[in-house]
Order: C-alpha cells, then sequence, then structure tokens
C-alpha cells in the first residue's frame, strides 16, 4: 500500500517555492495499524488475529517471538512459508506500528467454543494399496523425530544412519514436545496456536488435524494410546479427544464454584496410574483426570459435611479430582513411581514451597524459599 499523494494531471506545474512540499511515503499519513492489518494480513491471520492459513498474532502465542524478529519477518518474509515480505509495500513507521500491535490483546477476547473445534477437524483418509507396515527401511524402533522450530518443519530421521528418511512442513511453533502412540506408529505434535496434529510414521502422512485453542501450552497422549488431553492458556480450559481426534469434552478451568478462572499450566499422563495430571497457571489446584474406568468415586469438599450430611459423589472415570494447593504450578514432573509430582511456579507468583497429598484432598502445607522459583512437591497417593 502506497500512501503517496498522487497530483493531478492538469495541475500546472509551479517553481519550488510557490509549492507545498511534495508529500512522499515515509511522510505520508499512516493508517491505524487495525486497517493495515485488515488490509494486509486479516486474510491469512483472521480478523480476530486468531488464526487461518498464517499462525494466531495474539500475544500469547508470541511469547517467544521477539518483536525485533517480528519485524524482521514482517518486512522481509518467512523463507519456505507462505508468509511474503512487505518491505516494499509498507514504509518502516508502518511495519514498526504492525509489530507493535500484535502484542496488543484483542478486545474483546477471542472465543473458541464447542462448535469451533468441532468444524475445525479434517481426517485424511490412508489410500486403498495403504499397509500396516513402514513404508520405508529402517528400524522403526530407531527413529528421530527432530522438530525444526526455526522453519516449521518435522524430519523423521534413521537412527542408525543419520539420515533423513522423511521431512514435512508442520504447524506454527510446535511446544510441548511429540507425543506417541503406545504401538510407536502414530506421533502428536501440539502446537501454540491451538493445533493438534496425528502423523502416521508408518505411511508418513497427516492422519487428522483439529484445533482445540486458540493458545495451547501441550498435549499428552494417555498410556493405552485411546485418549489425547490438551491444556489451552485462551480459553482456559483443558480439552479431551479421542485416539482420533473427535471431541469428547471441554473441562473448563475454573474453581469448584466456578467463580474463579484459569489457565492451564501443562497437563501430562501419569500412565501407571491411568490419568492425565493438569496444573493451572492461576489457581492453587492440582487436578488428576483418570481414563480407568474403575477409578474411585469423586468427592469434593469433606465427605462428612455438616452443611450437606454426606457429600455427594461424582464419578471417577474422565472426572475431575481436585488437590489444593498453597500456591500455582507453573510445570513439573513425576517421580519414577509416579507417586509424587514434583512442581514449580514462576518467581512473580510466590516464594514458598508446599507439600500437598491429593488423594485426600490435604491442603498444602508450605515453608519459605529464599530464591524464586517456587517448588512444590505433591504426594499423589
Amino acid at each position: 500500500m502506497s500512501h503517496a499523494a498522487q497530483t493531478q494531471a492538469s495541475a500546472p506545474e509551479a517553481p519550488a517555492s510557490a509549492t507545498s512540499p511534495q508529500t512522499t511515503p515515509s511522510a505520508a499519513p499512516i493508517a491505524a495499524p487495525h486497517q493495515l492489518f485488515q488490509q494486509h494480513c486479516a486474510t491469512c491471520h483472521g480478523e480476530q488475529r486468531t488464526g487461518g492459513m498464517g499462525p494466531a498474532l495474539l500475544p500469547e502465542s508470541l511469547e517467544r517471538l521477539r518483536k525485533a524478529e517480528a519485524l524482521k519477518v514482517i518486512t522481509s518474509g518467512r523463507p519456505a512459508t507462505q508468509m511474503p515480505a512487505f518491505g516494499d509495500k509498507l514504509s518502516e513507521a508502518q511495519i514498526n506500528q504492525l509489530a507493535t500491535w500484535i502484542y496488543t490483546p484483542v478486545e474483546p477476547t477471542p472465543s473458541w467454543a464447542e462448535s469451533d473445534i468441532r468444524l475445525s477437524r479434517t481426517e485424511n483418509k490412508p489410500a486403498p494399496t495403504a499397509k500396516d507396515k513402514p513404508a520405508w527401511k529402517a528400524d522403526p524402533l530407531n527413529l528421530f523425530v527432530v522438530v525444526e522450530g526455526g522453519d516449521h518443519h518435522v524430519s523423521i530421521v534413521d537412527g542408525d544412519k543419520l539420515e533423513v528418511i522423511h521431512r514435512f512442513a508442520s504447524r506454527y511453533a510446535l511446544h510441548g514436545g511429540p507425543k506417541f502412540s503406545p504401538d510407536g506408529r502414530f506421533v502428536y505434535f501440539g502446537s501454540r496456536d491451538g493445533w493438534i496434529t496425528k502423523y502416521d510414521l508408518y505411511q508418513l502422512r497427516v492422519v487428522a488435524e483439529v484445533r482445540a485453542g486458540l493458545n495451547m501450552r501441550n498435549v499428552a497422549v494417555s498410556g493405552d494410546g485411546q485418549w489425547v488431553l490438551a491444556g489451552n492458556y485462551l480459553p482456559g480450559n483443558v480439552v479431551l479427544f479421542d485416539s482420533q481426534l473427535n471431541l469428547v469434552r471441554i473441562y473448563p478451568a475454573t474453581s469448584l464454584d466456578g467463580k474463579q478462572t484459569s489457565r492451564v499450566s501443562a497437563v501430562y499422563d501419569a500412565a501407571p496410574r491411568q490419568s492425565f495430571i493438569v496444573a493451572l497457571k492461576d489457581l492453587p489446584e492440582l487436578w488428576e483426570i483418570s481414563y480407568n474406568t474403575k477409578a474411585e468415586p469423586i468427592h469434593d469438599g469433606y465427605v462428612h459435611d455438616f452443611r450437606m450430611g454426606e457429600a455427594i459423589a461424582k464419578t471417577g472415570y474422565l472426572g475431575v479430582r481436585r488437590t489444593p494447593l498453597s500456591v500455582p504450578l507453573d510445570d513439573f514432573f513425576f517421580d519414577p513411581p509416579y507417586r509424587h509430582v514434583i512442581g514449580a511456579g514462576r518467581p512473580a507468583a510466590t516464594k514458598r514451597a508446599a507439600v500437598a497429598t491429593p488423594a485426600s484432598g490435604a491442603s498444602a502445607a508450605s515453608s519459605p524459599v529464599d530464591e524464586p522459583p517456587s517448588a512444590q512437591v505433591i504426594n499423589l497417593d
């Protein structure tokens, strides 16, 4: 887009001293950044910056992209992608405006509902001649799946010869590491802007894709291979799919009374427990969602409560068992027996360490910690 003023052909040419200064592209009035975005960017990135052909351009999605890099991408484009260069179309000031604007929150906050999730799902049927064995000659138990964050590709590498078997374009900013099915044939990728991709390593093809949210932290695959769980920053929820990425259930990340909301920090599979463990960014709770059909009932609060008489039990299977913590967790890992969760919060959140017993719902005991980040150990038994 050019903002250079155009002179009419009929206007007589006048001496320089008698004319007003001509308007140049750099001196022209600069359109509002949202107008520039709608004209040059919305077709690929969505009118609300929630993504489309291109990735979402929301503050939550751009946490790891420095503004200097954003300026470079807008100016020069991104090689091997559909992102064009705008350095020859926009002035330096306009590019700076755009780069600044994409780091500001969208008002009103974009939503991503059940209907959006279902409509986003795509599935690719296998070829009629496809076989249930690798289409390549290598040891299927010795493969490297290499996520190339710089140019958004994935390489499948022969672990014996260290040669690339196949390389393909991925969704923007894969995050959280690839997760594998129990038999090793399928791998699931999660992207920052909410896409989950199921990929067949035998036939080297995408099986299915679905968009779980607008900004996703990571995905987890159950130990039995039947479930895929996604944890979202935006909207704040946990989304459960079957292994074919069909939506099963949405769990809003809220307090028990629904008055407080949260983003989801992380979700991981605890295979020996037959459950997923979920950490919340803004609520001091740890969730356990069991996929064991014989899971014990869940009692929110005390089993004997003078206000209720007996607490009403909820189904343990695919239900949420809440453990109160002293502070929210930002990320965590398990000890080898999967009996304890060891986690930490951001320094800004707290400077205390805590221990809790989720199964009993006991409150976490805390003690001062001299240096951030805060640490917690949670006994899952």
